[in-house]
């Protein structure tokens, strides 16, 4: 598929919904991608990029950034404590703040370092036991202790489970963010991008469509 259709699906998803042009951001997601095809991506303009580790992230990006400018790097998958640290050299902005213990790691190295990425809280919409983020009857609570450490909470995120409608799920994610006054969702993959848009993501994470599968090795 690759990136040009990606984006004129973007756009056009944008219309049909009665959007402004422009104003969702493509999240490309290079985790488990060799780095010939993520050069070729950067190679034809795209910028943000999303990882699922912070350890792939660290081998991977810092030569990338010594070649190209303005890299903006999203951490996408799960965040353990002890790299909060790392995540900070690396990533603007951490889409997987799933618990309050983290929440206030996080808070404490921002107060130390004087800056901190932009924060998505992660929702387990689908209450799945195997899958992190907080719960729907959580997220207000989880919300208003983000806030009362401070931290720059832009929006909520979600993966919507594998065997429903990923729609509800957005619809639901799109209803706790305006109840909370927050303006970014993050929600919609290679297969649902289109649908969440149409409901008001603000940031898309698509990665096989347009660097083709993963080669897991």
């Amino acid at each position: 598929m690759g990136l040009s259709e990606i984006k004129d699906r973007m756009r056009k998803a944008e219309t049909d919904a009665g959007r402004a042009p422009g104003c969702v951001t493509l999240i490309a997601v290079s985790k488990v991608q060799p780095d010939a095809r993520v050069e070729a991506v950067l190679t034809q303009g795209q910028r943000c990029f999303g990882e699922n580790r912070v350890q792939e992230a660290a081998g991977k990006w810092p030569g990338f950034r010594e070649r190209f400018d303005g890299i903006d790097l999203h951490l996408i998958g799960p965040l353990q404590t002890n790299k909060t640290r790392q995540a900070f050299d690396l990533f603007q902005a951490i889409h997987s703040v799933d618990r309050p213990k983290l929440a206030r790691t996080i808070a404490r190295l921002a107060q130390e370092v004087g800056h901190c990425p932009d924060l998505f809280l992660q929702v387990n919409t689908g209450e799945e036991d195997q899958k992190a983020g907080v719960l729907p009857g959580d997220t207000d609570s989880f919300v208003a202790e983000c806030r009362a450490l401070d931290l720059p909470v832009k929006g909520l995120m979600c993966i919507p489970p594998v065997d429903e409608e990923p729609s509800l799920h957005f619809a639901l994610l799109a209803k706790m963010a305006a109840r909370n006054g927050l303006s970014g969702l993050s929600m919609g993959m290679s297969g649902d991008f289109e649908r969440a848009i149409a409901l008001g993501a603000t940031h898309i994470r698509v990665g096989s469509a347009i660097f083709g599968e993963r080669e897991y090795g």
